[in-house]
Parts: C-alpha cells; sequence; structure tokens
C-alpha cells in the first residue's frame, strides 16, 4: 500500500514598497488552509497590499477557495486589497466555475498565467 506524502505549502513572503507579496507553492486544501489563512491574516495590519502569487499551486480544492474567500473578506476589513496573480489555467477555470473570478479579475495579472 502506498503511502500519500502529507500535503504540504510553502508560502514565501517579499516585501515591497508597494506592499507583500506571498509566493504560494504547493496545494491549497483543506489540511494546508489553517497555514494560509494564518500566515496572510498576521500579514494585514503591517501593509495595504497583498499578493498571492499562485504560479506554483498545483492544486486548490473547495476547502481552498473557501480559505481565499474569507481572506478577501477579511482583507476589505482591515483596508487592506488582496490580489491574486499568476493563476495556471486549472485554477483560472476553478475560479470562472465558482462565480469568483469576478471578485478578483480588477488586477491585471488575474487571468494572465505569467511564469517567472
Amino acid at each position: 500500500m502506498a503511502v500519500n506524502p502529507a500535503p504540504e505549502l510553502n508560502l514565501e513572503m517579499i516585501r515591497t514598497p508597494e506592499g507583500i507579496t506571498i509566493r504560494c507553492t504547493g496545494r491549497i486544501i483543506s489540511a494546508t488552509c489553517p497555514q494560509l489563512q494564518t500566515t496572510v491574516r498576521s500579514l494585514m495590519p503591517e501593509t495595504k497590499s497583498l499578493v498571492l502569487n499562485l504560479i506554483d499551486v498545483d492544486h486548490m480544492d473547495s476547502s481552498g477557495l473557501g480559505a481565499i474567500v474569507g481572506l478577501y473578506v477579511s482583507a476589505r476589513r482591515q483596508h487592506c486589497a488582496l490580489k491574486l496573480i499568476n493563476l495556471n489555467q486549472r485554477l483560472q477555470d476553478l475560479f470562472r466555475l465558482t462565480k469568483l473570478a469576478s471578485v478578483f479579475e480588477g488586477h491585471h495579472d488575474f487571468l494572465g498565467y505569467t511564469p517567472d
């Protein structure tokens, strides 16, 4: 019987004069949502702009979607902009299918997958 490795999410913070970008690598699923939410919420008081760079996210489930929506609501309450960039085609389709794309499309990089 094969053992699946524990789901993992790595978060790398990059601070710029414009705000904080968090490069996400791995999977945003129920097991990794608390890590994402805790990290992002802890940064909200420090900046007016947070960007989640999802270039290296290979999977997101419904819990992940819920976590990102919850972060968006928390950010708005704290007068902080939360933006998503570099979604691969699968994530773009997921956001469109769930009608969440309209919430995040205001940022020009949302729909454009630009690998670095």
